[in-house]
């Protein structure tokens, strides 16, 4: 049985498709350092001499001759919370919506997989404002609401309106007490025609202690490269209504160098300030953009 994202029809599907990907590659790729006594049963070791004898598996006692003491694994290994922007610009291209289900497939995902490692997630979902941020947990409950959320995103309809995410991300800084995971779902297209206010926030988010991924979501073809047939054709800012005739080969070299000093900047500043920095193509698999990833993660850790 498969599910794609065309085929959504329910937030049980979308969390089908997360349980696939999630088990597909991920599955054992993470091991949790931390044990403690309060939630599940990890393992076996031997008991050592001095120690509390509360956790001496006296059932294996008896079938073995030898002390051994049960350890557990911690309920909550960290908190996350995964911020999704779904400004106008995030439902490109138009009749696909290919950015924003891209980064609903990936979100749930990994909001599965930190499910299943017992760590706690919330969901931050965003335009010019945050639109949705729910508390940040591990019960089932709360990820059946995280996926529920998700699924009723794709029926979102965009309205003309600016894109804000510094605002955002420095709101989320401040909302966020204890020290997260914060996981960004965004183009990080901004209404600011500063750059450095979008670095700023980005670096709020560190300075308040938290580890930051940042997932620039884009379709690289055209957002970058801006490969259109050499023919006049109408743009339309998803954001503004506004439209503009032209033919692409006149602006492509000036656009497509004004997209790489964009793009090389936002992941200089990234290495700068210790932040993962994803290139997220949405015409490549979500599965083999999280599996590279999440290797990565593993050998560093």
């Amino acid at each position: 049985m498969t599910a794609n994202l065309n085929d959504i029809k329910s937030s049980a599907s979308l969390e089908l498709l997360a349980r696939q990907l999630v088990e597909g590659f991920i599955t054992g790729l993470h091991k949790s350092p931390y044990h403690g006594f309060s939630v599940e049963f990890a393992e076996h070791r031997l008991y050592n001499e001095g120690e509390s004898t509360r956790h001496i598996d006296w059932k294996v006692y008896a079938r073995t001759d030898k002390l051994f003491t049960k350890r557990y694994e911690e309920e909550t290994n960290l908190r996350c919370l995964i911020a999704l922007d779904c400004s106008p610009s995030m439902f490109y291209p138009i009749g696909t919506n290919a950015k924003l289900k891209f980064s609903i497939q990936a979100a749930s995902a990994l909001a599965y997989l930190l499910h299943r490692q017992r760590d706690a997630v919330g969901l931050c979902l965003f335009s010019d404002h945050i639109e949705t941020l729910t508390p940040v947990k591990s019960s089932p409950s709360h990820l059946d609401k995280i996926f529920t959320q998700l699924h009723h995103l794709q029926y979102h309809k965009p309205t003309q309106q600016k894109t804000t995410v510094a605002n955002v991300l420095h709101a989320v800084a401040e909302k966020v007490h204890k020290r997260s995971l914060v996981i960004l779902f965004s183009d990080m297209f901004d209404s600011s025609e500063n750059i450095e206010d979008l670095f700023k926030s980005l670096q709020h988010l560190k300075h308040n202690k938290h580890e930051v991924i940042v997932f620039h979501v884009l379709d690289k073809a055209t957002e970058v490269s801006f490969e259109f047939e050499d023919r006049p054709m109408e743009f339309i800012d998803l954001e503004s209504g506004e439209k503009l005739r032209l033919n692409p080969g006149d602006v492509k070299l000036a656009f497509q160098q004004e997209s790489s000093a964009f793009y090389k900047a936002l992941k200089m500043r990234c290495n700068q300030y210790k932040i993962d920095f994803i290139e997220a193509d949405v015409q490549s698999d979500v599965s083999t953009i999280l599996q590279a990833y999440l290797i990565k993660r593993a050998k560093m850790r």
